[in-house]
């Protein structure tokens, strides 16, 4: 059974969480505090963590970092819809998505789903030499892409980031990420560089309308497996 950790001091969303994951099959666990959750998420080994932003002793951010110098167990932010920064601050500190306040128990069980295969698909592309999303394949060895079994000639540079969002695929990355990584830690501010790549790649993937790289306005970009909508 899959197990869920929720954390969050709101009490009556706790239990309706409780409540509706219960029905739908999930294995929960609460933890009304930052700290206590760290602990669950050694005890418990959830498959999923459930993070609200606003815990009264170590806020999510602080959650999300310490949570990560140990684990990769996937983290769902629940944040307030006009929270655009502190959504940012989540994904850089670690986490993979975010669900909106107000939601709905059946948004949040796709989300939930669709992080949890995400994440099966990241280890299954430990150590691999080919990491495939949906019909992009990209051959690490010989630094080759195809798209549907067509060979797709990129730069090194938009072969680093395709290979960077398709070994995580499915997960939000946001533009301070994936141009730190990419470019080294002295590129942290500069988005414009990482637009240009990311149209060319669009148009190199004949994706002109972003449904396989998807944008999250404000925040960054994520690579995601179309074929799953077929």
């Amino acid at each position: 059974m899959t197990k869920i950790l929720l954390v969050d001091d709101d009490r009556s969303l706790l239990r309706a969480l409780e409540i509706g994951l219960g029905a739908k099959g999930y294995d929960t666990a609460v933890s009304a505090t930052g700290k206590d959750g760290l602990t669950k998420a050694v005890l418990f080994s959830p498959d999923l963590i459930l993070l609200d932003m606003g815990l009264p002793d170590i806020d999510g951010i602080q959650f999300c970092r310490q949570l990560r110098s140990y684990s990769e167990t996937p983290i769902l932010v629940l944040s307030a819809a006009e929270d655009e920064t502190r959504k940012v601050e989540a994904l850089d500190a670690g986490a993979d998505d975010y669900v909106t306040k107000p939601f709905g128990m059946a948004e949040l069980d796709a989300r939930i789903r669709v992080a949890l295969r995400h994440a099966r698909n990241r280890s299954d592309h430990n150590g691999a030499t080919l990491v495939k999303v949906g019909d992009i394949e990209v051959d690490l060895e010989r630094r080759q892409v195809t798209n549907a079994g067509v060979p797709i000639e990129l730069t090194a540079r938009e072969f680093d980031i395709l290979l960077y969002l398709a070994k995580n695929s499915g997960k939000v990355y946001t533009h301070h990420q994936i141009l730190r990584d990419i470019w080294g830690r002295g590129y942290g501010e500069e988005t414009h560089y990482l637009r240009v790549y990311i149209n060319r790649l669009r148009k190199k993937l004949n994706d002109p309308e972003g449904k396989i790289i998807r944008t999250k306005p404000g925040i960054g970009y994520q690579l995601l497996d179309t074929t799953e909508d077929s």
